[in-house]
């Protein structure tokens, strides 16, 4: 549904926060205001009611009263003068006051010198009045008090106008700020929109999808994982399918021999018993080689699942190293190569499992020993430190550069073509690389094109639990 797209929920998200935030600081900035504007006029009728006290308090002529009470006329200021015994002497804007306008209480306080603070309201037109008073003093002597009013209705009319501005300025911010917020949710949500059509996409198979990346932050580099994902899979397809038809072809030309010559003897079409036994040696290689493939599937799978276990002994990697050379010497002589190895005196065993060492030397060996027509395969062991480094070096066709980062990867040919030149299912690099990494290690190869290939495996020495190296 629309309601649920990204870029209204984050839009309403930002505007909510931006409502709890307004709200309060509105009450806030209303409450100061009011305060502000109540407390200045207080202020202002207690100084008027003050200052028209000491005037009085200051000229005995009794004409005094009656000029306050004019100026206050003129002035549009509200007051009433009492005298000391709260009768009213004198009004001005006052209407409906009864002649004894002030309590006993208030003129006791007036007597002791005390100002009046309060809120009074006039009878006649039920105006509320903030009310100041102060008394009126001759010497010692009191005289009475003055009283000025300001009207609270005059005052919440000012207060409304405030108010309404600062919710017109409020709802202005308001609107302002949801167009900002629109463009804002907009400008987040975009990228992630465009990420999720992508990722369907891609998930219905269209991997040459690919988003837009915005930026460099962390919207960016999303998008920059979901093309390398994209990316990632399209290679992996790729390879998927050149790898089906490589193993396809693996499989059928074995199986096409194994039916052809098991047809050729159960029906007798052989001339002589070497020719019969020549007919079996075919289905015997045929054979392994059909085994082979299928043991390194199985392999693989078991690797990359996590369910294949390794036996972790101390070897002697000389002794290993010296197997695999033994078990692949036969190949390397029928081409005519030379086989060098160069192993340490003093070369420290190692907690491995010696079987699956075995086979990494033999699928190198054997690698090798295929892309390499003419020359020599060298084997060299190094001991460093706490770690010993096994090179294998051709002098091999050699592989493009660009294609050494896809080496050992799952299904990975590197060349199409000369893969059935040469043989090989492509599986015995990955297989090499994954038991390389179960045994801590790390795989490195360089090479250059017509010159040859080096393929080095950087072991570190393991501790026996014990906690003691053991050494051969």
């Amino acid at each position: 549904m629309r309601s649920n797209r990204i870029v209204f929920k984050l839009g309403g998200t930002i505007m909510l926060l931006f409502i709890m935030v307004l709200l309060p600081l509105g009450f806030v900035f209303n409450q100061i205001v009011s305060g502000f504007y109540y407390g200045q006029v207080r202020e202002d009728i207690d100084h008027l009611s003050a200052r028209y006290a000491q005037s009085i308090a200051e000229s005995p002529d009794p004409m005094t009263i009656h000029m306050v009470e004019m100026m206050a006329r003129f002035s549009e200021v509200k007051l009433y003068i009492v005298d000391d015994r709260g009768t009213i002497k004198a009004r001005s804007n006052v209407l409906g006051l009864p002649k004894n306008a002030v309590s006993d209480q208030e003129l006791s306080a007036l007597s002791r010198g005390e100002s009046i603070k309060k809120i009074d309201q006039d009878p006649a037109s039920g105006n509320r009045f903030l009310v100041s008073g102060h008394p009126i003093f001759r010497g010692q002597d009191f005289y009475g008090g003055v009283y000025v009013l300001s009207s609270i209705d005059r005052i919440d009319q000012s207060l409304q106008i405030v108010r309404n501005l600062l919710i017109l300025s409020g709802m202005g911010v308001f609107f302002l700020a949801l167009g900002l917020t629109w463009v804002l949710s907009r400008k987040l949500s975009d990228p992630l929109i465009q990420m999720k059509r992508a990722t369907r996409q891609i998930a219905k198979g269209d991997l040459s999808a690919r988003v837009k990346v915005p930026s460099e932050d962390e919207i960016g580099a999303l998008a920059q994982a979901i093309n390398d994902m994209a990316l990632d899979l399209q290679q992996t397809r790729t390879t998927q399918k050149e790898f089906f038809a490589n193993v396809s072809h693996e499989l059928r030309t074995p199986i096409t021999y194994l039916e052809g010559y098991a047809k050729v003897l159960k029906e007798g079409l052989y001339q002589s018993e070497e020719e019969k036994e020549q007919y079996l040696e075919i289905i015997r290689h045929e054979s392994k080689r059909l085994t082979r493939l299928v043991q390194d599937l199985s392999d693989l799978s078991k690797m990359e699942s996590g369910q294949l276990e390794l036996h972790f002994e101390w070897i002697d990697l000389a002794e290993v190293v010296q197997n695999a050379v033994r078990k692949t010497k036969f190949k390397a002589e029928e081409k005519d190569l030379e086989l060098h190895v160069q192993i340490p005196d003093d070369l420290p065993a190692v907690y491995a499992d010696g079987f699956r060492m075995e086979q990494i030397f033999i699928n190198l060996l054997d690698n090798a020993i295929r892309y390499t027509e003419t020359g020599s395969i060298g084997v060299q062991l190094n001991v460093d430190r706490d770690q010993v480094t096994i090179h294998i070096k051709d002098t091999g066709i050699g592989i493009p550069e660009e294609e050494l980062p896809y080496l050992f990867e799952r299904f990975y040919r590197v060349d199409k073509s000369r893969s059935r030149q040469y043989g090989g299912s492509g599986l015995g690099l990955a297989i090499v690389k994954q038991l390389v990494d179960l045994h801590g290690g790390r795989i490195e190869v360089s090479s250059q094109m017509g010159k040859g290939t080096r393929v080095t495996i950087i072991l570190s020495f393991r501790h026996h639990p014990g906690g003691e190296e053991k050494h051969t």
